[in-house]
């Protein structure tokens, strides 16, 4: 292939996923923008237990990844039988897994957000959001497997249009079950809209109803569509075999504690916020979610990034995967550093769409701002993240990341917080994010780079 061919795919790969990931950021979008018309109360409710939320998410994501890596490798070496049996044993294991996550999470959701020091006043509505969110776990870990599976088989388009339509089924749900039965104006006549009224709970409910949609549609896809991994074309066991679940395990598990502890590090940033106030709280939140639409591209880059460079290891293209992996980090840090200036120049309207209060906005904007300057190198870090499972290393890069936020972000926060606020917190993590996407960079050119210059040599 060509540079220009190598760039051409990467760019075709990298908008669909850049599309999904958009979407769903936008789904939360959409949630936090119609739960703060009901106050900051409502809006801290969902922000006091959102880092949670991505704790359980990103679990689910670690569990479909173990098995979507080794269908990629597969793929790229040419055995789809192999592939086929692969995504069997993964429907039962990391189905069985959702089941049992999201157990744990409506355990512990009536105690949740007192370990998270949230106001009295917002703690019902905290827990029985993340109460619902718990229950449809095992739709969120079939859809992250099903979308995982078709990305890696190469195939962008239908987990795009899929994640798109679950944000719009998010909006739908969401309109009939946050509000209450209402009067609506348009073109001059009045409308009785019904609606259950059940403001955070029902943003909860909408998004879950959405998923499962999206989740059936997608699985639908994957089992009977899918030319690479359509189970229809042959029969085979579903009963998970060592070899493959202990592969699984080795890819996922890192990924999965690694996740697990930066999402500790984010609720302890979460502590850390709830002594500022309901206002801090709310603005953190909004700042999180209106950030998330700047670095989602990343993400897609990202997940571009894994499919390249798993099939071409798999299928022993080390040139292949070496220029794979740098075109990608490149265009992704292309990416979210022009991301990063809209969203410095419009952050004063991306907060504004999602809350009315003047204290917030203003909180909201400062954090947006100064996070705004992070934004390549917290795209280095990602891509690069990525292209490591795509090889099937985890280890190292899940220690790099644990190292980075509980060595730097958490002291930093901690330290300014007292007297910078809401600010010291987010000032702390540009610092953070910053040093990551560097030390990532490092990592990428000793395993690429140096290789190279030393098989070169030889």
């Amino acid at each position: 292939m060509t540079l220009g061919q190598q760039l051409s795919l990467t760019w075709k790969l990298s908008i669909p996923a850049i599309m999904a990931q958009l979407s769903s950021i936008v789904m939360q979008y959409i949630d936090a923008a119609m739960v703060g018309s009901l106050g900051a109360d409502a809006s801290a409710s969902i922000g006091l237990v959102s880092t949670t939320t991505w704790l359980f998410g990103g679990a689910c994501s670690a569990a479909a990844t173990g098995f979507s890596v080794q269908v990629a490798h597969s793929i790229g070496a040419g055995d789809l039988g192999k592939a086929r049996s692969i995504l069997r044993q993964a429907l039962v294991a990391v189905g069985l897994f959702g089941i049992l996550w999201g157990v744990a999470g409506m355990s512990i959701s009536p105690f949740l957000p007192g370990w998270l020091g949230g106001d009295v006043s917002i703690r019902r509505d905290a827990f029985l959001y993340f109460l619902i969110y718990s229950a449809f776990l095992p739709v969120l870990q079939l859809y992250a497997l099903a979308g995982s599976m078709l990305r890696c088989s190469g195939n962008m388009r239908v987990p795009s249009i899929l994640s798109v339509l679950m944000c719009l089924l998010d909006v739908v749900f969401n309109f009939f079950l946050i509000f209450p039965t209402r009067e609506v104006r348009w073109a001059g006549l009045v409308f009785s809209v019904p609606g259950a009224g059940w403001g955070v709970e029902g943003a909860a409910l909408g998004t879950g109803l959405a998923e499962l949609v999206a989740a059936g549609l997608m699985l639908w896809f994957l089992c009977t569509r899918s030319k690479e991994l359509g189970l229809a074309r042959e029969q085979g066991s579903f009963r998970p075999t060592a070899p493959v679940l202990k592969h699984a395990v080795r890819i996922g598990l890192p990924m999965g504690v690694e996740h697990s502890v930066i999402c500790g590090a984010q609720i302890m940033t979460t502590v850390i916020v709830a002594p500022l106030g309901i206002f801090s709280i709310a603005a953190n939140s909004f700042a999180i979610t209106a950030e998330s639409l700047c670095y989602m591209p990343g993400y897609g880059i990202a997940d571009a990034a894994t499919t390249l460079v798993g099939q071409s290891y798999g299928a022993g293209r080390k040139d292949l995967t070496r220029r794979f992996a740098y075109i990608t980090v490149s265009m992704g840090m292309l990416v979210m550093g022009l991301m990063g200036v809209i969203m410095y120049v419009g952050a004063p309207f991306i907060i504004g769409t999602m809350t009315p209060d003047a204290e917030v906005l203003a909180l909201g904007v400062t954090a947006l701002r100064i996070e705004a300057f992070a934004e390549p190198m917290f795209a280095a870090s990602i891509v690069a993240y990525s292209i490591f499972i795509g090889t099937g290393s985890t280890i190292i890069p899940s220690l790099m990341n644990f190292f980075s936020i509980w060595a730097v972000r958490l002291p930093l926060a901690a330290l300014l917080a007292p007297s910078m606020g809401l600010s010291g917190v987010w000032l702390a993590m540009c610092i953070e994010l910053c040093f990551r996407g560097a030390i990532f960079l490092i990592r990428l050119w000793w395993v690429f780079g140096r290789r190279r210059a030393a098989a070169v040599a030889t």
